[in-house]
């Protein structure tokens, strides 16, 4: 279906974050975006969308979640990080079937895209489930098995390929697969060796949680004189495409590797905040040349997947974490969230930014709300005054998922009743 945005604001996000006129159009053809400005020569819109009083810019992109975590959401709060997940999550997550995945990770669809997440990445279990979830609803995801070196090793490798085999590109290329071994603590050195050996043979890159405590960190140098991020480092992951998680307790050594290394981060101040790790030193990595994108962690350490939050939290913690009012910018923090992602994510080819010849993965924000007045900066708008109840449509792969607030693929009561019954039986 071809699609004509009319008249509306836009931001490409790229260059110097480039804010068009309020009298803008993008021509969007066969799932890419023809034009942005003029509206090309002969071009026929099956559907045109008034832009009038919206700002179209790039889907945001969560790069760090556990989606099908929202059944868990609200349920083990206030609680110290390592009882939170050892006493708490992972007993339930034992009692997980792909029902539960399933309907959780609809649930969280749901969420993301009406909050205006287009892209996300994803670690956990069960995950064909989340694979249908994704190919059923229209988002685009970077999928991944959650792995530790408990159990069946060589199954858990064998698991992996499979997945990577059957879902790698599909949904017309909106999902992607990479390995997941889950963090230095849960997976001993020969166990990442084998995961590095595997994802090295099918051209994969590594998702993996990396210094989010300090417990973790002082257990590191306690049992093996170094940190986590010197330890993979030691191992080969960082020879492949890393997304790294939290990285919040950091030293300028490990800073130096990550940055040599062209490891992008995924910083999660929501999750990392709620759960007492800490702020990650983000304008270090970010003058360091590392790519620091943003996540919220799975709803269970965060309770929701709002990304306008995660982008305030950056702009604003970093603030007070240095003392320095110009640590990062709005236009940072709304960089951390699109573009920064979709390097994260090794999507940055396709989308990030709205250009000529991209994946339309396009959200418009309805910028007919008192907060958005007076319109003096829309960029600084999105950080420090925007609600993610303000999208109102959203686009990926040129399909429209939400118009005027209203879901296109999705049954909302349906998703919300499963979602609640699979809850319940878990915790009961």
């Amino acid at each position: 279906m071809n699609i004509l945005i009319k008249n509306a604001s836009v931001l490409t996000m790229t260059g110097d974050i480039q804010l068009m006129n309020a009298d803008t159009s993008i021509a969007i053809e066969n799932g890419k975006i023809k034009s942005i400005g003029q509206i090309p020569e002969g071009f026929k819109a099956d559907r045109i969308i008034d832009g009038t009083n919206k700002l179209a810019m790039p889907g945001l992109v969560n790069s760090h979640t556990h989606i099908a975590m929202s059944l868990f959401r609200n349920y083990a709060d206030d609680l110290p990080f390592w009882t939170w997940l050892f006493d708490r999550i992972m007993p339930r997550e034992e009692k997980l079937i792909p029902e539960h995945v399933y309907w959780g990770s609809m649930l969280s669809i749901v969420e993301m895209i009406k909050f205006g997440v287009t892209s996300f990445a994803d670690m956990y279990f069960f995950m064909d489930e989340v694979a249908k979830a994704v190919e059923e609803t229209g988002i685009r995801a970077s999928l991944c098995i959650g792995l530790s070196d408990s159990g069946d090793q060589e199954k858990k490798i064998r698991n992996t390929k499979e997945f990577y085999d059957n879902w790698h590109g599909k949904a017309n290329g909106r999902i992607s697969v990479m390995a997941g071994p889950h963090a230095p603590y849960s997976c001993g050195p020969e166990f990442l060796s084998k995961v590095i050996d595997m994802t090295s043979e099918k051209g994969m890159g590594i998702h993996i949680h990396l210094s989010e405590s300090k417990k973790e960190v002082e257990d590191s140098y306690n049992l093996r004189g170094k940190s986590p991020i010197k330890y993979v480092d030691d191992l080969g992951v960082f020879e492949l495409p890393t997304l790294a998680a939290h990285c919040v307790h950091l030293s300028d050594d490990d800073i130096a590797i990550l940055a040599e290394k062209k490891v992008s981060v995924a910083n999660n101040p929501g999750s990392n905040l709620k759960l007492g790790n800490g702020f990650a030193r983000v304008e270090d990595m970010l003058k360091s040349g590392i790519n620091v994108a943003l996540g919220t962690d799975g709803s269970a350490s965060n309770n929701n997947l709002n990304m306008f939050e995660e982008i305030n939290l950056a702009a604003l913690i970093n603030k007070g974490y240095t003392g320095d009012t110009t640590s990062i910018p709005a236009t940072t923090a709304v960089k951390m969230a699109t573009l920064n992602g979709a390097k994260a994510l090794g999507i940055d080819k396709e989308v990030g930014t709205l250009e000529a010849g991209k994946k339309a993965d396009i959200i418009m924000i309805d910028l007919n709300k008192p907060h958005f007045y007076p319109r003096y900066n829309l960029v600084a708008s999105l950080a420090y005054s925007a609600q993610a109840s303000d999208v109102e449509t959203v686009i990926v792969d040129g399909k429209i998922l939400m118009e005027n607030y209203e879901l296109k693929t999705i049954d909302l009561e349906k998703v919300m009743f499963n979602a609640e019954r699979c809850a319940k039986s878990l915790i009961k």
